[in-house]
């Protein structure tokens, strides 16, 4: 008799426990429909090991300069899987905009490594005319965000037809809630040559995506914006402030809202210059996700993710993001570029 009471009071005490389990769970699955995270991370030189025709990546094979092979690349997947994964604690980011991945293929094997495997994340990539086979993409997961319609709109230079670069890749889709959102990811031209010699053509790239923010707003001015992308320009550079027009969070007036710009007040940046941290990865969004209505930025700011791991620290003590290369040299680190990311709520 005793025996029986025993077990019966273990099965019982066990239905309560879980129970509390689920009921503990419950409000955790329920926030998770309402939350939406997007971020944006320059992957730094996601190559596969093949020389293809018509790219210049022949660095990026087994025989090339760097010896890029199986091992180094496997582990810059797990890396950036292991980035990604960590961004928003509790759940798998559901929008993922990437720059400088060489093709939908690498993109792919990115989406099945990790914990990324568990997001079921769909891919859209275009290949550019950038010379060196570098593009944009976007990772998302289908359960959270359908996709509507995308395309990749050219980014082209007056008098310089022959310079190429990465088309800027457009994105239309739906939550959950059928709320809708237009995604632009970019990757505007570097500074290498100098930020004040090579600006007009990243003032270009502005304009172009200011024509396509501006037809969107005309056909509907309450669509739902968010412009991700490493632009090679910080918050208050003309670009992104003139050019563009997206402002501070605290500027009421404007339609467009850079939400790096706290933390780029603060000195913070996710590209480490000669010791001097510069925000180029930039998350813009328009007014209208600031407000109380359906999906909003939650601290109406950005973020810069990274933790120690991800990390490299120079002869002076200060930090800076560990790069999978220094030259020729392999480092084993993920990325120059720290990744950034926002939170909707609704």
């Amino acid at each position: 008799m005793r025996e029986r009471t025993f077990h019966f009071l273990n099965h019982a005490l066990f239905f309560v426990a879980v129970l509390l389990f689920l009921g503990a769970c419950a409000p955790w699955k329920n926030a998770a429909r309402r939350n939406m995270t997007v971020a944006f991370y320059n992957v730094e030189n996601l190559f596969d090991l093949e020389d293809e025709s018509g790219k210049n990546d022949d660095e990026f094979t087994p025989d090339g300069d760097k010896n890029w092979d199986r091992t180094k690349y496997r582990k810059k997947l797990a890396d950036i899987s292991r980035v990604i994964s960590g961004i928003n604690e509790g759940d798998l980011p559901e929008i993922v905009g990437l720059c400088e991945v060489e093709n939908e293929s690498v993109v792919t094997d990115l989406v099945q490594t990790g914990l990324l495997a568990n997001g079921n994340y769909q891919v859209i990539h275009f290949e550019s005319p950038d010379f060196r086979g570098i593009d944009c993409a976007v990772v998302y997961r289908p359960d959270e965000f359908r996709v509507v319609d995308y395309v990749a709109v050219p980014v082209y230079f007056e008098g310089s037809a022959d310079f190429k670069t990465r088309d800027i890749l457009y994105v239309k889709g739906r939550t959950r809630n059928r709320e809708e959102l237009h995604l632009f990811v970019n990757h505007w031209p570097s500074r290498i040559g100098g930020v004040e010699k090579t600006e007009p053509k990243r003032v270009a790239a502005a304009r172009i995506l200011k024509e396509k923010i501006d037809s969107l707003m005309e056909a509907d001015n309450r669509a739902r914006i968010i412009i991700l992308g490493d632009m090679n320009d910080e918050p208050d550079n003309r670009s992104l402030q003139e050019v563009l027009g997206a402002k501070a969070p605290s500027d009421a007036n404007a339609m467009l809202v850079n939400l790096m710009f706290p933390e780029d007040e603060k000195g913070k940046g996710t590209y480490n210059y000669r010791g001097t941290w510069n925000m180029l990865d930039n998350v813009i969004v328009s007014r209208n996700l600031l407000d109380e209505k359906g999906f909003r930025c939650m601290e109406q700011q950005g973020h810069i993710f990274h933790e120690e791991w991800m990390e490299d620290v120079g002869r002076e003590g200060d930090i800076f993001p560990r790069r999978t290369y220094k030259g020729p040299n392999y480092n084993g680190g993920v990325s120059d570029h720290f990744p950034v990311y926002f939170r909707l709520r609704r």
